[in-house]
């Protein structure tokens, strides 16, 4: 049975607070590590840890047998990559720094907010106008509730609820994506002004999908969801629920690639909340920079989830706010690119506030001594 690797940053800040046994530059910069662990298992089980520093790596790494040491090497090399800018018609999203995405629901049903924008289209733009101008890089138009238990949408009812609100929100220039899983639904949001896509399935759901995203050149977000297409909630069972998504995220990035995407338009979101337990989701959050690992760009969608009530006396999904802050400054700190989220103007004046931190931090050694 074959085996398999994976280097974990466990040591992470947002600067190089101190040099003693260095450190890199994860995510380009976003922030940095000085520790990590080498995580080798066959099958589902873990035969080996061991932690290392950063300037232990060559050593460590380089003392595995041919058959981990090439893969330990690709990981070693994706934590210090760069990611280049992403264009979205008009606008470009830069990725060494976190972007805000909007969440913008057409749907009658939307776990947060459904039915408050679905067959009222000014309210709608409304609302994307707002998101804009309190920070939003980018805004997420879905059509389709994806929580738990929410009834399958036909692809044409799909098509009504976010074209027309995407080729207004298109000619204003707003840097748009579209939350889809449906090649015809992708197809249509593309041809009206689109730029990226998003899609919960990881182009699993429709085996046409990879294919129009591959020939229009668009940037996808593939999201781990383990179910299929009655339930992607359905078959969340893990041995080790970090290196499993880390494994199907590998899965899906390799698939994208052989179906002709280019390696830097794939993006990777771990998928929180879907087919996870909250045990589970509190891990894969603890464990967010491994996934740099995997070598793309990263997007955190943790804004209003059930974890949050779970562990607020049930708090309902309006009620969340404080919550997801917190879940979307785990994710600056750990050097996610992108935040998806309902409540941009607070996300916006926190990814200020810990920016305005980490730069002090990158400048300021005058209390560290000589």
């Amino acid at each position: 049975m074959a085996q398999k690797l994976y280097i974990r940053p466990i040591a992470v800040a947002e600067s190089p607070q101190s040099e003693e046994g260095g450190v890199i530059r994860l995510a380009g910069g976003l922030v940095y590590a000085s520790r990590f662990a080498l995580i080798v298992r066959e099958g589902e089980k873990v035969i080996s840890r061991r932690r290392f520093a950063a300037d232990e790596a060559g050593a460590v790494l380089g003392a595995l047998p041919d058959a981990l040491a090439v893969e330990a090497a690709a990981q070693w090399a994706n934590l210090k990559a760069q990611h280049g800018p992403l264009s979205c018609g008009a606008r470009t999203l830069r990725l060494d720094q976190p972007q805000v995405m909007g969440i913008l629901n057409v749907t009658p049903d939307s776990f947060s907010d459904g039915g408050k924008f679905l067959d009222k289209p000014e309210a709608a733009l409304e609302h994307a106008a707002a998101m804009l101008e309190a920070g939003a890089a980018i805004i997420d138009v879905g059509g389709e509730s994806t929580r738990p238990g929410a009834p399958a949408v036909w692809e044409g009812d799909e098509v009504k609820r976010v074209v027309p609100v995407i080729a207004r929100l298109a000619a204003s220039g707003a840097a748009i994506s579209i939350d889809s899983r449906r090649s015809t639904v992708i197809a249509e949001a593309l041809a009206a002004g689109a730029h990226i896509v998003n899609d919960v399935s990881a182009l699993r759901h429709d085996p046409r999908s990879l294919e129009v995203v591959a020939a229009s050149g668009a940037p996808v977000v593939l999201m781990h969801a383990p179910g299929g297409e009655k339930d992607l909630h359905a078959d969340g069972h893990y041995a080790d629920v970090v290196l499993d998504v880390f494994d199907a995220l590998r899965e899906r990035r390799d698939a994208a690639l052989a179906g002709g995407i280019a390696r830097d338009r794939i993006l990777l979101d771990p998928g929180i909340g879907f087919g996870k337990s909250l045990a589970e989701n509190l891990a894969l959050i603890n464990a967010l920079p491994l996934f740099h690992a995997l070598g793309q760009p990263l997007l955190l969608g943790a804004s209003r989830k059930r974890m949050i009530g779970a562990l607020s006396a049930e708090a309902p999904a309006h009620q969340r706010l404080g919550g997801s802050l917190l879940l979307a400054a785990k994710g600056f700190e750990a050097g996610m690119q992108m935040v998806r989220v309902h409540d941009v103007a607070e996300t916006v004046q926190a990814l200020r506030v810990w920016r305005g931190l980490r730069d002090s931090a990158l400048t300021d050694f005058s209390q560290l001594g000589a």
